[in-house]
Protein backbone atom coordinates (compact mmCIF):
# COMPACT_ATOMS: atom_id res chain seq x y z
CA UNK A 1 0.00 0.00 0.00
CA UNK A 2 1.29 3.43 -1.15
CA UNK A 3 1.98 5.59 2.17
CA UNK A 4 0.27 8.97 1.92
CA UNK A 5 2.76 11.06 3.72
CA UNK A 6 6.35 10.99 4.67
CA UNK A 7 5.87 11.01 8.23
CA UNK A 8 5.22 8.22 8.85
CA UNK A 9 6.05 6.65 12.88
CA UNK A 10 8.95 4.62 10.58
CA UNK A 11 10.49 8.14 9.31
CA UNK A 12 9.91 9.81 12.33
CA UNK A 13 11.88 7.50 14.50
CA UNK A 14 14.64 7.34 12.13
CA UNK A 15 15.07 11.12 11.61
CA UNK A 16 15.02 11.62 15.58
CA UNK A 17 17.75 9.01 15.46
CA UNK A 18 19.54 10.23 12.91
CA UNK A 19 19.58 13.55 14.75
CA UNK A 20 20.78 12.27 17.82
CA UNK A 21 23.66 10.34 16.10
CA UNK A 22 24.73 13.72 14.49
CA UNK A 23 24.87 15.23 17.73
CA UNK A 24 26.60 13.20 19.28
CA UNK A 25 29.29 12.36 16.65
CA UNK A 26 29.98 16.10 16.13
CA UNK A 27 30.03 16.64 19.87
CA UNK A 28 33.06 14.10 19.63
CA UNK A 29 34.70 14.47 16.61
CA UNK A 30 35.67 17.84 16.98
CA UNK A 31 36.97 18.15 19.92
CA UNK A 32 38.80 14.94 19.41
CA UNK A 33 40.90 16.62 16.31
CA UNK A 34 41.77 19.50 18.66
CA UNK A 35 42.93 17.15 22.08
CA UNK A 36 45.26 15.01 18.98
CA UNK A 37 46.96 17.75 18.01
CA UNK A 38 46.85 20.01 21.23
CA UNK A 39 48.99 17.30 22.60
CA UNK A 40 51.05 16.36 19.89
CA UNK A 41 51.64 19.28 18.09
CA UNK A 42 52.21 17.18 15.03
CA UNK A 43 50.33 17.36 11.57
CA UNK A 44 51.52 13.92 10.58
CA UNK A 45 50.01 11.96 13.79
CA UNK A 46 46.85 14.11 13.23
CA UNK A 47 47.08 13.05 9.19
CA UNK A 48 47.51 9.19 10.46
CA UNK A 49 44.92 9.81 12.79
CA UNK A 50 42.48 11.05 10.05
CA UNK A 51 43.78 8.64 7.51
CA UNK A 52 43.17 5.64 9.76
CA UNK A 53 39.47 6.87 9.76
CA UNK A 54 38.64 6.20 6.06
CA UNK A 55 41.01 3.11 5.75
CA UNK A 56 38.95 -0.04 6.61
CA UNK A 57 36.03 1.44 4.12
CA UNK A 58 38.76 0.68 1.87
CA UNK A 59 39.33 -2.56 3.15
CA UNK A 60 36.45 -4.17 3.81
CA UNK A 61 33.24 -2.51 2.32
CA UNK A 62 33.30 -4.84 -0.78
CA UNK A 63 34.28 -7.61 1.88
CA UNK A 64 31.17 -7.16 4.18
CA UNK A 65 28.59 -6.19 1.74
CA UNK A 66 27.16 -9.62 0.89
CA UNK A 67 26.61 -10.19 4.40
CA UNK A 68 24.56 -6.83 4.82
CA UNK A 69 22.52 -7.20 1.48
CA UNK A 70 21.22 -10.84 2.67
CA UNK A 71 20.85 -9.79 6.03
CA UNK A 72 18.36 -7.66 8.67
CA UNK A 73 19.67 -4.50 8.09
CA UNK A 74 17.39 -3.63 11.46
CA UNK A 75 19.78 -6.22 13.35
CA UNK A 76 22.37 -5.01 12.12
CA UNK A 77 22.30 -1.58 12.92
CA UNK A 78 21.06 -1.87 15.94
CA UNK A 79 24.39 -4.67 16.77
CA UNK A 80 26.51 -1.52 15.64
CA UNK A 81 25.16 0.91 18.33
CA UNK A 82 25.21 -1.28 20.48
CA UNK A 83 29.20 -1.70 20.25
CA UNK A 84 29.35 1.84 19.84
CA UNK A 85 27.52 2.52 23.22
CA UNK A 86 30.40 0.17 24.89
CA UNK A 87 33.54 1.68 23.26
CA UNK A 88 32.54 4.93 24.51
CA UNK A 89 31.35 4.30 27.85
CA UNK A 90 35.26 2.30 27.45
CA UNK A 91 36.86 5.69 25.99
CA UNK A 92 35.17 7.86 28.95
CA UNK A 93 35.88 5.57 31.51
CA UNK A 94 39.60 5.18 30.40
CA UNK A 95 40.04 9.47 29.83
CA UNK A 96 38.64 9.85 33.18
CA UNK A 97 41.54 7.82 35.09
CA UNK A 98 44.01 8.37 32.39
CA UNK A 99 46.17 11.21 30.90
CA UNK A 100 46.43 11.27 26.91
CA UNK A 101 47.94 8.40 24.93
CA UNK A 102 47.91 8.43 20.98
CA UNK A 103 47.87 4.70 20.88
CA UNK A 104 44.88 4.27 22.16
CA UNK A 105 43.21 7.48 20.44
CA UNK A 106 44.55 5.48 17.20
CA UNK A 107 43.16 2.44 18.15
CA UNK A 108 39.99 4.21 19.16
CA UNK A 109 39.60 5.23 15.63
CA UNK A 110 40.48 2.19 13.68
CA UNK A 111 37.77 0.35 15.87
CA UNK A 112 35.27 2.91 15.14
CA UNK A 113 35.95 2.85 11.57
CA UNK A 114 35.69 -0.71 11.08
CA UNK A 115 32.60 -0.79 13.00
CA UNK A 116 31.45 2.61 10.61
CA UNK A 117 31.77 0.23 7.67
CA UNK A 118 29.43 -2.55 9.06
CA UNK A 119 26.72 0.18 10.36
CA UNK A 120 26.66 2.94 7.28
CA UNK A 121 26.47 0.10 4.22
CA UNK A 122 23.57 -0.90 6.59
CA UNK A 123 21.74 2.17 7.55
CA UNK A 124 22.46 3.70 3.90
CA UNK A 125 20.62 0.45 2.33
CA UNK A 126 18.08 0.56 4.96
CA UNK A 127 16.87 4.35 4.94
CA UNK A 128 15.24 4.27 1.61
CA UNK A 129 12.97 1.38 2.71
CA UNK A 130 11.83 3.61 5.50
CA UNK A 131 10.58 6.57 3.05
CA UNK A 132 6.99 5.77 1.37
CA UNK A 133 7.57 5.72 -2.26
CA UNK A 134 6.65 8.82 -4.57
CA UNK A 135 8.65 10.86 -1.22
CA UNK A 136 12.44 9.93 -2.11
CA UNK A 137 13.20 13.66 -3.00
CA UNK A 138 11.67 14.95 0.25
CA UNK A 139 13.07 12.24 2.37
CA UNK A 140 16.98 12.50 1.50
CA UNK A 141 16.38 16.12 1.50
CA UNK A 142 15.57 15.76 5.41
CA UNK A 143 18.28 13.40 5.97
CA UNK A 144 21.05 15.72 3.91
CA UNK A 145 20.44 18.66 6.06
CA UNK A 146 20.46 17.48 9.54
CA UNK A 147 24.48 17.19 9.82
CA UNK A 148 24.88 20.87 7.70
CA UNK A 149 22.35 22.32 10.79
CA UNK A 150 23.89 20.12 13.54
CA UNK A 151 27.55 21.23 12.28
CA UNK A 152 26.29 24.92 12.35
CA UNK A 153 24.52 24.27 15.90
CA UNK A 154 27.46 21.88 17.49
CA UNK A 155 30.99 23.00 16.23
CA UNK A 156 30.77 26.18 18.75
CA UNK A 157 29.03 24.02 21.28
CA UNK A 158 31.36 21.03 21.06
CA UNK A 159 34.35 23.15 21.30
CA UNK A 160 33.13 25.06 24.50
CA UNK A 161 31.84 21.66 26.05
CA UNK A 162 35.41 20.22 25.31
CA UNK A 163 36.82 22.84 27.76
CA UNK A 164 34.19 22.83 30.26
CA UNK A 165 33.24 19.42 30.44
CA UNK A 166 36.32 17.56 29.49
CA UNK A 167 36.26 14.92 26.39
CA UNK A 168 35.38 12.00 29.07
CA UNK A 169 32.14 13.00 29.53
CA UNK A 170 31.72 14.19 25.90
CA UNK A 171 32.12 10.13 25.65
CA UNK A 172 29.51 9.17 28.24
CA UNK A 173 27.07 11.70 26.82
CA UNK A 174 27.59 10.59 22.95
CA UNK A 175 26.62 7.01 24.83
CA UNK A 176 23.34 8.22 26.39
CA UNK A 177 22.56 9.49 22.92
CA UNK A 178 23.09 6.43 20.84
CA UNK A 179 21.18 4.49 24.10
CA UNK A 180 18.18 6.64 23.31
CA UNK A 181 18.51 5.87 19.71
CA UNK A 182 18.63 2.06 19.82
CA UNK A 183 15.63 2.08 22.15
CA UNK A 184 13.94 4.68 19.17
CA UNK A 185 15.16 2.33 16.41
CA UNK A 186 13.67 -1.11 17.65
CA UNK A 187 10.08 0.24 17.29
CA UNK A 188 10.60 0.86 13.86
CA UNK A 189 8.60 -2.12 11.91
CA UNK A 190 8.79 -1.14 8.73
CA UNK A 191 11.95 -2.56 6.82
CA UNK A 192 13.29 -4.68 3.33
CA UNK A 193 14.52 -8.43 4.54
CA UNK A 194 15.66 -10.75 2.12
CA UNK A 195 15.07 -14.80 2.59
CA UNK A 196 18.61 -15.70 1.39
CA UNK A 197 21.66 -15.86 3.36
CA UNK A 198 25.21 -15.96 2.45
CA UNK A 199 26.29 -19.59 1.94
CA UNK A 200 29.67 -21.57 1.19
CA UNK A 201 32.79 -19.45 0.09
CA UNK A 202 32.20 -20.17 -3.61
CA UNK A 203 28.73 -18.83 -3.17
CA UNK A 204 30.03 -15.47 -1.02
CA UNK A 205 32.56 -14.46 -3.76
CA UNK A 206 30.16 -15.06 -6.45
CA UNK A 207 28.05 -11.97 -4.68
CA UNK A 208 31.09 -9.76 -4.50
CA UNK A 209 31.42 -10.80 -8.31
CA UNK A 210 27.81 -9.63 -8.96
CA UNK A 211 28.42 -5.98 -7.27
CA UNK A 212 31.33 -5.87 -9.03
CA UNK A 213 29.44 -6.98 -12.41
CA UNK A 214 26.70 -4.57 -11.73
CA UNK A 215 28.35 -1.45 -11.57
CA UNK A 216 30.72 -2.37 -14.57
CA UNK A 217 27.78 -3.47 -16.65
CA UNK A 218 25.60 -0.14 -15.45
CA UNK A 219 27.41 2.77 -17.65
CA UNK A 220 25.04 5.19 -16.57
CA UNK A 221 26.16 4.37 -12.57
CA UNK A 222 29.56 4.03 -13.35
CA UNK A 223 29.65 7.53 -14.80
CA UNK A 224 27.83 9.13 -12.33
CA UNK A 225 29.72 7.97 -9.65
CA UNK A 226 33.31 8.28 -11.36
CA UNK A 227 32.47 11.67 -11.39
CA UNK A 228 31.46 11.85 -7.75
CA UNK A 229 34.92 10.40 -7.18
CA UNK A 230 36.87 13.18 -8.89
CA UNK A 231 34.68 15.85 -7.58
CA UNK A 232 35.15 14.49 -4.10
CA UNK A 233 38.72 13.72 -4.77
CA UNK A 234 39.52 17.44 -5.92
CA UNK A 235 37.09 19.24 -3.40
CA UNK A 236 38.96 17.84 -0.50
CA UNK A 237 41.85 19.10 -2.05
CA UNK A 238 40.44 22.25 -2.81
CA UNK A 239 39.58 22.03 0.99
CA UNK A 240 43.31 22.18 2.47
CA UNK A 241 44.43 24.62 -0.63
CA UNK A 242 41.66 27.32 0.63
CA UNK A 243 43.14 26.70 3.98
CA UNK A 244 46.11 27.26 3.37
CA UNK A 245 45.51 30.18 1.42
CA UNK A 246 43.79 31.83 4.26
CA UNK A 247 46.43 30.99 6.72
CA UNK A 248 49.18 32.85 4.51
CA UNK A 249 47.58 35.61 3.31
CA UNK A 250 47.87 38.82 4.43
CA UNK A 251 44.22 40.26 3.82
CA UNK A 252 42.61 37.21 5.01
CA UNK A 253 42.49 34.96 8.67
CA UNK A 254 40.97 32.00 9.88
CA UNK A 255 38.07 33.85 11.33
CA UNK A 256 37.50 34.90 7.67
CA UNK A 257 37.71 31.11 6.95
CA UNK A 258 35.30 30.21 9.44
CA UNK A 259 32.52 32.65 8.22
CA UNK A 260 32.87 30.89 4.62
CA UNK A 261 32.59 28.00 5.86
CA UNK A 262 29.50 28.86 7.68
CA UNK A 263 27.95 30.98 4.26
CA UNK A 264 28.25 26.99 2.52
CA UNK A 265 26.53 25.68 5.57
CA UNK A 266 23.67 28.40 5.57
CA UNK A 267 23.55 27.63 1.94
CA UNK A 268 23.38 23.51 2.32
CA UNK A 269 20.62 24.22 4.90
CA UNK A 270 18.12 26.34 2.74
CA UNK A 271 19.10 23.62 -0.15
CA UNK A 272 17.89 21.03 1.84
CA UNK A 273 14.78 23.53 2.65
CA UNK A 274 14.10 23.99 -0.94
CA UNK A 275 14.73 20.05 -1.66
CA UNK A 276 12.24 19.64 0.55
CA UNK A 277 9.53 21.72 -0.44
CA UNK A 278 9.79 21.63 -3.87
CA UNK A 279 9.60 18.90 -6.13
CA UNK A 280 12.23 19.04 -9.10
CA UNK A 281 10.39 17.30 -12.16
CA UNK A 282 11.71 13.90 -13.01
CA UNK A 283 12.51 14.35 -16.06
CA UNK A 284 14.22 18.07 -15.49
CA UNK A 285 16.77 16.13 -12.96
CA UNK A 286 19.66 15.55 -15.13
CA UNK A 287 19.32 19.14 -17.01
CA UNK A 288 19.47 20.87 -13.44
CA UNK A 289 22.02 18.44 -12.56
CA UNK A 290 24.41 19.40 -15.34
CA UNK A 291 23.58 22.91 -14.83
CA UNK A 292 24.92 22.84 -11.06
CA UNK A 293 27.96 20.57 -11.71
CA UNK A 294 29.16 23.42 -13.96
CA UNK A 295 27.98 26.08 -12.22
CA UNK A 296 29.25 24.72 -8.90
CA UNK A 297 33.13 24.48 -10.28
CA UNK A 298 33.04 27.63 -11.89
CA UNK A 299 32.68 29.38 -8.82
CA UNK A 300 35.42 26.78 -6.90
CA UNK A 301 37.37 27.80 -9.42
CA UNK A 302 37.08 31.73 -9.30
CA UNK A 303 36.77 31.40 -5.33
CA UNK A 304 40.13 33.09 -4.24
CA UNK A 305 40.38 35.52 -7.36
CA UNK A 306 37.13 36.90 -5.57
CA UNK A 307 36.23 39.92 -2.74
CA UNK A 308 36.13 38.31 0.82
CA UNK A 309 31.90 39.51 0.56
CA UNK A 310 31.35 37.78 -2.59
CA UNK A 311 33.48 34.81 -1.63
CA UNK A 312 30.98 34.34 1.19
CA UNK A 313 28.41 34.84 -1.91
CA UNK A 314 30.12 32.38 -4.19
CA UNK A 315 30.53 29.64 -1.18
CA UNK A 316 26.56 30.28 -0.22
CA UNK A 317 25.64 29.50 -3.68
CA UNK A 318 27.80 26.46 -3.94
CA UNK A 319 26.50 24.92 -1.01
CA UNK A 320 23.01 25.17 -2.13
CA UNK A 321 23.58 24.38 -5.42
CA UNK A 322 25.77 21.61 -3.98
CA UNK A 323 23.02 20.18 -1.48
CA UNK A 324 20.29 19.85 -4.39
CA UNK A 325 22.44 18.05 -6.78
CA UNK A 326 23.42 15.72 -4.28
CA UNK A 327 20.02 14.94 -3.01
CA UNK A 328 18.40 14.41 -6.69
CA UNK A 329 21.27 11.88 -7.26
CA UNK A 330 20.73 10.33 -4.06
CA UNK A 331 17.00 10.03 -4.78
CA UNK A 332 17.78 9.22 -8.56
CA UNK A 333 20.21 6.27 -7.74
CA UNK A 334 18.61 4.61 -4.90
CA UNK A 335 15.56 4.86 -6.64
CA UNK A 336 17.31 2.86 -9.76
CA UNK A 337 18.57 -0.15 -7.48
CA UNK A 338 17.45 -3.28 -6.38
CA UNK A 339 17.09 -3.58 -2.60
CA UNK A 340 18.72 -6.72 -3.03
CA UNK A 341 21.92 -5.39 -3.97
CA UNK A 342 22.29 -1.74 -2.39
CA UNK A 343 25.44 -2.38 -0.06
CA UNK A 344 27.30 -4.09 -2.32
CA UNK A 345 27.19 -1.27 -5.06
CA UNK A 346 27.35 1.58 -1.91
CA UNK A 347 30.51 -0.76 -1.29
CA UNK A 348 32.10 -0.26 -5.15
CA UNK A 349 30.67 3.37 -4.38
CA UNK A 350 32.85 3.58 -1.07
CA UNK A 351 36.50 2.11 -2.15
CA UNK A 352 36.17 4.45 -5.27
CA UNK A 353 35.62 7.60 -3.24
CA UNK A 354 38.32 6.85 -0.83
CA UNK A 355 40.69 6.08 -4.18
CA UNK A 356 39.55 9.20 -5.09
CA UNK A 357 40.60 11.34 -1.91
CA UNK A 358 43.90 9.44 -1.50
CA UNK A 359 44.86 10.22 -5.27
CA UNK A 360 43.83 13.82 -5.05
CA UNK A 361 44.83 14.35 -1.30
CA UNK A 362 48.32 13.53 -3.02
CA UNK A 363 47.87 15.31 -6.27
CA UNK A 364 47.29 18.51 -4.35
CA UNK A 365 50.59 17.88 -1.98
CA UNK A 366 52.38 17.98 -5.23
CA UNK A 367 50.59 20.90 -7.01
CA UNK A 368 50.78 22.94 -3.95
CA UNK A 369 53.97 22.80 -3.39
CA UNK A 370 55.10 24.15 -7.48
CA UNK A 371 51.68 26.45 -7.68
CA UNK A 372 50.22 29.50 -6.28
CA UNK A 373 47.44 28.21 -4.21
CA UNK A 374 44.96 29.98 -5.87
CA UNK A 375 46.34 28.74 -9.34
CA UNK A 376 46.46 25.00 -7.99
CA UNK A 377 42.34 25.42 -7.71
CA UNK A 378 41.71 26.79 -11.05
CA UNK A 379 43.78 23.41 -12.23
CA UNK A 380 41.75 20.92 -9.75
CA UNK A 381 38.61 22.85 -10.71
CA UNK A 382 39.61 22.29 -14.28
CA UNK A 383 40.15 18.83 -13.90
CA UNK A 384 36.74 18.66 -12.43
CA UNK A 385 34.99 20.08 -15.53
CA UNK A 386 37.20 17.84 -17.58
CA UNK A 387 35.33 15.21 -15.74
CA UNK A 388 31.74 16.69 -16.29
CA UNK A 389 31.98 16.77 -19.67
CA UNK A 390 33.43 13.20 -20.19
CA UNK A 391 31.46 11.22 -17.58
CA UNK A 392 28.13 13.38 -17.35
CA UNK A 393 27.44 15.64 -20.73
CA UNK A 394 28.90 13.56 -23.44
CA UNK A 395 27.08 10.37 -22.10
CA UNK A 396 24.01 11.84 -21.74
CA UNK A 397 21.62 9.49 -22.81
CA UNK A 398 22.53 6.70 -20.49
CA UNK A 399 23.31 8.79 -17.39
CA UNK A 400 19.75 10.51 -17.97
CA UNK A 401 17.91 6.74 -17.58
CA UNK A 402 19.42 6.95 -13.99
CA UNK A 403 18.10 10.93 -12.96
CA UNK A 404 14.37 9.42 -14.30
CA UNK A 405 14.31 6.78 -12.19
CA UNK A 406 11.27 6.23 -9.92
CA UNK A 407 11.22 3.93 -7.19
CA UNK A 408 8.47 0.94 -7.16
CA UNK A 409 7.52 -0.11 -3.45
CA UNK A 410 9.25 -3.70 -2.55
CA UNK A 411 9.55 -3.66 1.31
CA UNK A 412 8.00 -6.42 3.82
CA UNK A 413 7.16 -5.53 7.50
CA UNK A 414 8.87 -7.36 10.00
Amino acid sequence: MQQKTLWTKNFKLITITTILNAIGGEAIMFPLSLVVFEETQSTLLSSILFISGFLPDILLSMLVAPFIDKGNKKRWVISMDVCFVLIYVFMGLWLSKNSFKYEVFLMFSLVTATLSVFYRLNFDSWYPDLIGVGFEQKGFAVANTIYPVTMMIMSPMAAFLYKTVGLSNLFFFNAFLMLVGIVLQSFISYTHITDKKVGNLKEYFNDIKEGLLYFKNEIGLRNIYSYVAVSNGTATGKELLVQAYFQTASNLNVVMLGFMNTAEMIGRTLGGFFQYKFEVPVKKRFSFTKMVYIVYDTLDAALLYLPFPLMLVAKFICGALGMNSANIRETAVQSYLPPTIRARVKAVMTVLFCIGMLVFQLLTGIIGEYLDYRLSIVVLSSITLIAIYFLIIRPGEVNRRIYESVRKDETKTE
